[in-house]
């Protein structure tokens, strides 16, 4: 296939806080020749992940920004259409970190798999068959370590990582608390992702509702969010109660510091563990979480919700919409 000009979106200026629809803009750029070890991607979905909004902000966090000028770095999937490398032939669906962008050039080291799922969509690949999946999955197993009759707190529990959680939560036979914003991703947390309870926290009275629906405490709490919601949830927790900081989408801004209850003697008294969790340290194990969770997919056990956008031109507003919970499911970018 012979490709030109490739339509790209670039970082044009540096946001302080949740990046808007202005920090970017689409520029047309040539497509370079392939080199002896290269490869050309078509990419058909873009994903749209929270995560952006640390990678664009000045702060390096677990990964360098992306710089004034460059391509949004930004999770893809599409299909070799030209190669010039031999474990990548023409045809070959990918995932991996290709940017916002029609087209990527890549020679393997930012593929984070071959898709060899083929019967199901590609789109899958970036939600509960990508990362989002393979968050929820390690993210619970590995460091929530969830056992049969434990209550399992989830936040933002109506999200891409969110409603995987509290499915895979009771399939361990654990009782599921999910916490969302708004009387529907509250029905959608009950009717289609089977929580025991659900949760608007933008109603009054979050504690009270918080201890009806865990009357037993919390043993584990899977947080998308920190701020309130979980200053509210960690008085409950558990003796060896184990929470695992996946997000912190309600802070703003991190400069200055915001600050808050402090949970030392929480944790002291309970004996409970605290851990941060990153999906790229379990980059070797990705293919074990795809293993458990295709076959729940294709057998309608785990549900899942995808919102699609359609052309290059809305992704530069689509991560602002993230923080303002106007998405319902996996946000993607559909470019063909």
């Amino acid at each position: 296939m012979s490709v030109s000009s490739n339509h790209q979106v670039v970082l044009k200026s540096r946001p302080v806080g949740v990046p808007q629809a202005h920090h970017f803009e689409i520029r047309e750029a040539d497509v370079p020749d392939l080199r002896d070890g290269e490869f050309l991607v078509r990419n058909e979905f873009l994903s749209v992940d929270p995560a952006m909004r640390g990678w664009v902000n000045a702060a390096a966090n677990y990964s360098q920004p992306v710089q004034v000028g460059e391509v949004m770095r930004a999770f893809a999937a599409g299909r070799v259409v030209t190669s010039r490398h031999p474990d990548y032939p023409e045809g070959t669906a990918v995932m991996g970190l290709l940017g916002w962008q029609e087209f990527a050039v890549s020679d393997g080291s930012n593929i984070r798999r071959k898709i060899k799922e083929t019967d199901l969509s590609l789109s899958l690949s970036l939600g509960v068959l990508g990362l989002n999946g393979i968050t929820a999955y390690f993210g619970l197993t590995a460091a929530g370590e969830p056992q049969q009759g434990e209550t399992v707190v989830v936040s933002t529990a109506a999200g891409a990582v969110g409603s995987i959680v509290g499915q895979l939560a009771r399939l361990h036979g654990c009782r599921t608390v999910g916490i969302t914003g708004g009387e529907t991703k509250r029905r959608l947390c009950l009717d289609e992702f089977g929580y025991d309870a659900a949760i608007d926290y933008r109603e009054p009275g979050l504690e009270a509702a918080l201890r009806e629906a865990c009357p037993d405490g919390v043993d584990v709490y899977f947080d998308n969010t920190s701020g309130p919601i979980s200053d509210t949830v960690l008085p409950m927790i558990n003796r060896h109660a184990r929470i695992v900081i996946c997000g912190t989408a309600s802070i703003q801004n991190w400069d200055p510091w915001p600050q808050g209850p402090r949970v030392d003697r929480l944790l002291l008294n309970k004996s409970a563990r605290m851990m941060g969790f990153l999906a790229f340290d379990y980059e070797h194990r990705y293919e074990e979480a795809i293993a458990f969770l295709a076959p729940l997919v294709r057998e309608g056990k785990l549900h899942f919700r995808e919102e699609i956008l359609d052309g290059l031109e809305a992704a530069p507003g689509s991560i602002a919409d993230l923080y303002e919970s106007r998405n319902l499911g996996k946000r993607l970018i559909r470019l063909i």
